[in-house]
């Protein structure tokens, strides 16, 4: 019987997964994206608030050597010692890298999220194993990639490239050093010419911070990790945008700032978010006690519940008081007037599913395989941010601010979850089928409707003439967990207010980050 549910569960996944690939793939729609080329190089961006620096300066960088110096010349050499023996494979590193350094980090982040977002299967006793960050290769591979894990990894990541670009662009200023292809007119210039300074090399700085993060997060990818880290370094200096010592200079002071983080993250009490059978069952019975029906788990046998006390991680956007003050009133009585009423509700969008809704749902499943729900919103930032040609600062600060809100939202929500410890419609009805699969983890409030609300309302800031169109697509995305059959209305609406709440404190930092 087991081998019968692991196959079909084998199935869902590669469906999934061939779905996701169809509509959603990380790299492909952005395979031809044009070479960045910023309206604005933001050379000012050094003053710009950081998010964990104490100021720009925190770590030292040396000045770098003149332009005419042996030790210069002959990195200009090694350029165009490069440029005159190009491969076709070069060529395409220099194209791909050309896009923009947070980008294609973003992008190899969801790949990674993506990878990692698989459920362990059950043991032949019937318990669940749990992922070992200390044996990453070990069945189940660490991370389980899930939505408040994905959230917070694309936080991190995020944040700390925006940190060391800050840094980076203070550096630039305060040194202005040219560009080679400035310096030296017989170096081709692969890419659109800047002029902003090259020491030290942003792209440098970004990758050092991400392979700093993602060593944390993905351990058991950093072979991989490591390499498109060298890739984007060679891309650069073949490109004739960087020496070799503005990558080093950049990559170094990434992964200072990057450390920074790393140590928040060690403490940040994401580590203990699982918790043990002891805090499951006094969950559930504190919900009976309240005199309500208590959540559980619809897999067979029943899985833990997922993240239980992630509502306990450390927010970035404001303090562990205010998470616990944006956790909304409790849901519906599970056995009033309206808790029936939204339940037969749902029952009639799963009896009579139409076209659009079943479009919908799939459309914002983001479930087994993908880049999760706070991946999607990462997903449509980009597509968009390509259009309004960022620099490379601006776009580490906007996503920044995109996925700090998307943690934070993660966080509140999952706080609410386990507070209230509500059933799922199926729970209370079995007649009702999803059209997708029922997360393992209480209903209220909605987990996408959060997400959902809190990122089109930081993207609503960040690009004022979407906002209409972003708040369009968080009330598709929460509609579509009721379509769905797995979320009540209450749990719906609820929790994109909860979710605009979250992405007014990001909106509130933007406005005061030096950067508008």
């Amino acid at each position: 019987m087991k081998k019968i549910i692991f196959s079909s569960l084998m199935a869902i996944a590669v469906v999934t997964t061939i779905i996701v690939a169809c509509n959603k793939d990380v790299e492909g729609r952005t395979d031809n994206t044009p070479a960045l080329n910023p309206a604005n190089i933001d050379l000012n961006a050094g003053a710009w608030r950081p998010i964990l620096l104490t100021g720009p300066a925190e770590f030292a960088v040396t000045a770098p050597s003149a332009t005419t110096t042996p030790d210069y010349i002959a990195q200009i050499n090694e350029i165009k010692t490069w440029q005159a023996e190009m491969t076709g494979e070069e060529k395409r590193i220099v194209k791909y890298w050309s896009a923009g350094a947070v980008l294609r980090w973003n992008e190899i982040l969801r790949e990674l999220v993506a990878k990692h977002n698989l459920p362990p299967y059950q043991n032949a006793d019937g318990t669940y194993p749990f992922p070992n960050a200390n044996n990453p290769l070990a069945y189940p591979q660490f991370p389980f990639a899930n939505p408040p894990y994905a959230a917070r990894a694309y936080a991190y990541v995020s944040a700390a490239q925006y940190d060391a670009l800050v840094a980076t662009y203070h550096y630039k200023k305060l040194y202005n050093r040219a560009a080679p292809y400035t310096v030296d007119a017989t170096v081709n210039a692969l890419i659109p010419k800047s002029a902003l300074p090259s020491y030290p090399s942003e792209d440098a700085a970004v990758a050092g911070a991400a392979v700093e993060l993602l060593k944390l997060l993905f351990p058991g990818d950093q072979d991989y990790i490591q390499q498109k880290a060298e890739e984007h370094k060679r891309s650069r200096i073949i490109a004739g945008a960087n020496v070799r010592s503005d990558i080093e200079a950049g990559e170094a002071l990434g992964r200072q700032v990057a450390q920074k983080f790393v140590t928040r993250a060690r403490g940040d009490r994401a580590g203990a978010a699982i918790g043990n059978q002891a805090q499951w069952t006094q969950m559930e019975t504190d919900a009976i006690a309240k005199g309500e029906t208590p959540w559980y788990s619809l897999e067979s046998p029943r899985r833990p519940p997922m993240l239980p006390l992630f509502g306990k991680v450390k927010a970035f956007l404001f303090d562990s008081l205010t998470a616990i003050s944006l956790r909304p009133p409790p849901p519906p009585l599970v056995n009033s007037p309206k808790m029936k009423d939204e339940t037969n509700e749902i029952y009639g969008f799963i009896k009579n599913p139409t076209r659009e809704h079943t479009r919908i749902v799939h459309f914002w499943a983001d479930g087994v395989g993908t880049y999760a729900p706070p991946g999607h919103w990462d997903a449509i930032a980009a597509e968009d941010f390509i259009t309004k040609n960022f620099s490379e600062v601006r776009w580490a600060r906007n996503l920044a601010l995109v996925n700090m809100a998307l943690m934070d939202a993660g966080i509140v929500c999952w706080d609410t979850k386990y507070f209230y410890f509500n059933p799922r419609p199926t729970q209370l009805d079995p007649n009702i089928k999803t059209l997708t699969g029922i997360p393992n983890f209480p209903a209220y409030i909605s987990g996408h409707s959060t997400f959902s609300g809190a990122a089109a309302t930081i993207l609503g800031h960040i690009i004022p003439e979407k906002a209409t169109q972003y708040n369009a697509m968080a009330t598709e995305a929460s509609l579509s967990r009721m379509y769905g059959g797995i979320h009540y209305r209450a749990d719906c609406e609820v929790g994109m207010t909860v979710g605009k709440n979250i992405g007014d404190y990001a909106v509130q930092r933007a406005r005061t980050d030096g950067a508008e």
